[in-house]
């Protein structure tokens, strides 16, 4: 591994490792075992390809018309906002915290990319952010892209698939009311964030 993919790496994971609102996603569905891989697959393939627009110069592009960077703050909160108020829904009905109660494939992937593509995070720290360091690589940014790239690989397929193994604790009502309880006020403070920086 040359240098610049290591410092790829590096960064990639220093970006990604928060609970953030994909981040919880993705723990969730680890823990309930429900449709993990597509979730999984689904993360990694769109870091990927951000990383990869970013390395090519869309960054610079997006940079230079603040209004697009705008709209999409704006829809992340309200999307943002939404999510947390699901979550804070599910905090308030243990009932429906039931691992029984299981959500289609056809939904799960449809929140998924909808909790990637709506986030301005994503764009803001893998395009711009992740895009303009790599180019600062030169010739090297490529390999920088490929470090970056695995570090969601590692990321995304660490708790998806380590969710696993707290799943007995964690599935019970009144671990999940606060651990949504805990998502809900993240998830709606990280939009007011986004409106209000």
């Amino acid at each position: 591994m040359t240098l610049s993919a290591l410092a790829g790496l590096l960064t990639g994971l220093t970006l990604i490792v928060a609970i953030g609102a994909q981040n919880a996603f993705v723990l969730r569905r680890g823990i309930r075992r429900e449709h993990l891989a597509p979730v999984v697959l689904i993360c990694i393939v769109a870091d990927v390809l951000l990383i990869g627009l970013g390395t090519a110069g869309v960054g610079a592009l997006v940079s230079a018309h603040p209004g697009l960077v705008r709209v999409v703050t704006r829809l992340g909160a309200a999307y943002l906002v939404g999510y947390g108020r699901v979550a804070l829904r599910r905090a308030a009905r243990p009932e429906a915290l039931s691992a029984s109660v299981a959500a289609s494939r056809g939904s799960v992937v449809a929140t998924t990319l909808a909790i990637t593509f709506l986030n301005p995070h994503v764009y803001l720290d893998t395009v711009l952010m992740l895009g303009s360091i790599a180019n600062g690589h030169g010739e090297q940014r490529w390999a920088f892209a490929g470090g970056a790239a695995a570090g969601s690989a590692i990321w995304f397929t660490a708790p998806g698939l380590g969710a696993r193994a707290p799943a007995g604790p964690l599935g019970r009502p009144g671990t999940w009311r606060v651990l949504d309880g805990v998502i809900g006020v993240t998830m709606i403070g990280l939009a007011v964030l986004l409106v209000t920086r």
